[in-house]
């Protein structure tokens, strides 16, 4: 029995007979755990977001961090939104007012920090349990292979290890969940959906758990209040982390304990620089994904959803630049290493079924549409995030996540209630979310999430075009069913990544 067909069979009641009668072996598939046990994870990245995310699974039942993996063994050059927000959040934790990652003003992070984390969380709060101490590897590919008992891992990791590592670990069998992005390439991408489908594990892409709900505007959309739907818009106030505009010269040391070279992973080699690390990786084309990578995902999945958009025929960029003197001459830095200040990106999707042609245009650094002339009239401005929708006769303007919309002007509202959002699944564990109680679900036998990364395959290919054209700077036609770029040959370069030797997809 296929993974897929024995999901579909639990999810009936002869399934769910038949769960409790037959034996584990039976039932078992990649990675299987039981009902009746823990689901062992293997933490993988423990920086800042790491750790902050870390920290409210540590109290699920159903869970048992066995593992932990960095290539940064101590907590020295982390940078944060605040100087004690996470120091903070972990003495509350574990109920240590006096924890310290090292010393005053130094931030967590790091493998030695988060094995402390666990073990004391475990050893104080579920000391009636039977635990082995965690774990610690500075490389994930001897935690997958020393790991034996290990089901399932979570990614954490700068973006440009996002696929070698799920990669890896779904083809061992574990069943996987990762932070956004998938990868930071097209077709690398691509191979971490294929790979997903093949082995059948139970994924989950996390910014599913952010996504608001569609259904008021697609009420709206589909009993004509705008019209036919044009043009969809979203902006965010990202970036907020520096977009350095040259590349480090300087090479300070690498510090004790950080092995560059597995943070580096499948990228080519460089000096080490903290400017490339450590929560400003995003700005940087090789290591990141930009803003839209970072804060799209959790706008836009819905929207994708809803109106079955895949496959853009053209993206054009719109973007910032940076100019330095040379020699006393004014000249525009020629830059295809990290993402501009701000830009806008347009995205033309081909009509769909009912669906007319619409664009889609992403907005960043500050940037926004102009303001409509349904808001002069309400007397108001736009959020400085949020989405909006474009009919030819008239207008959805909502919040970053298609939340609060209503129809502008106000005056338009009359008449049009909008139907009540329908309740989002709430986890079992407090402050887990409906996509990981569904992920641990699948992980045991259940059906898949709807977060699973077989359906994030449409924006996963639009964060990463959107790359690609800010990166040449040039309007790209796209051919979705070949994955390949028409009019700009040398673009295509971009929608892989050349691997370093030892680092492949299939060494990994």
């Amino acid at each position: 029995m296929s993974n897929q067909d024995r999901r579909e069979f639990l999810g009936t009641a002869a399934g769910v007979a038949a769960f409790t009668i037959l034996p584990r072996h039976v039932l078992g598939g990649p990675a299987y755990v039981a009902p009746s046990d823990k689901i062992t994870l293997a933490y993988i990245g423990v920086g800042t977001e790491g750790l902050r995310e870390m920290l409210p699974l540590l109290s699920v039942p159903e869970l048992q961090i066995v593992a932990v993996c960095d290539p940064n063994q101590h907590a020295s050059g982390y940078r944060d939104w605040s100087g004690n927000g996470i120091l903070n959040s972990i003495r509350r934790t574990l109920g240590k007012p006096d924890w310290w990652a090292g010393g005053e003003g130094i931030i967590p992070g790091g493998r030695d920090c988060a094995k402390d984390i666990v073990d004391s969380y475990y050893g104080a709060q579920r000391a009636s349990e039977s635990f082995r101490a965690c774990a610690a590897y500075a490389d994930f590919r001897e935690l997958l292979e020393k790991e034996q008992d290990l089901n399932a891992v979570k990614i954490m990791t700068p973006d440009h290890l996002h696929a070698v590592i799920g990669m890896a670990a779904m083809k061992r069998g574990k069943h996987t969940i990762v932070h956004k992005p998938l990868a930071n390439r097209l077709k690398e991408a691509r191979l971490v959906i294929d790979t997903a489908r093949a082995k059948g594990v139970a994924t989950h892409f996390m910014p599913w758990d952010a996504n608001g709900s569609m259904e008021p505007v697609m009420a709206w959309i589909n009993e004509g209040a705008i019209g036919t739907l044009r043009e969809i818009h979203n902006w965010t106030n990202r970036p907020v982390w520096p977009q350095y505009a040259t590349i480090p010269t300087d090479t300070p040391p690498v510090p004790q304990g950080f092995n560059w070279d597995l943070w580096l992973g499948p990228e080519a080699q460089r000096p080490y620089h903290p400017n490339y690390t450590h929560m400003v990786f995003r700005g940087w084309y090789d290591f990141g994904g930009g803003s839209m990578a970072d804060m799209g995902h959790y706008s836009l999945w819905t929207v994708f959803n809803a109106l079955e958009l895949s496959g853009p025929t053209s993206i054009e960029p719109m973007f910032s630049h940076d100019c330095m003197l040379n020699e006393s001459v004014s000249t525009t830095i020629r830059n295809d290493f990290s993402f501009p200040t701000a830009g806008v990106v347009r995205f033309k999707y081909p009509a769909r079924a009912q669906r007319p042609q619409v664009d889609l245009i992403w907005y960043e650094g500050g940037m926004r549409p102009p303001t409509p002339e349904e808001l002069d009239e309400d007397h108001k401005e736009l959020p400085l995030e949020g989405m909006m929708f474009v009919g030819d006769k008239g207008k959805i303007l909502a919040g970053f996540h298609v939340d609060s919309p209503r129809l502008i002007p106000d005056r338009k509202m009359s008449g049009h209630a909008a139907p009540p959002a329908p309740a989002r699944r709430q986890g079992d564990a407090p402050r887990i979310s409906a996509g990981l109680q569904q992920w641990m679900e699948a992980c045991k036998g259940g059906a898949q999430s709807p977060g699973n990364f077989l359906n994030a395959g449409p924006i996963t290919e639009a964060v990463n075009l959107y790359a690609v054209a800010l990166r040449t700077r040039k309007r790209l036609l796209y051919d979705a069913e070949n994955l390949r770029i028409t009019n700009v040959p040398e673009a295509n370069k971009y929608l892989a990544r050349e691997y370093r030797k030892g680092w492949e997809p299939e060494s990994v």
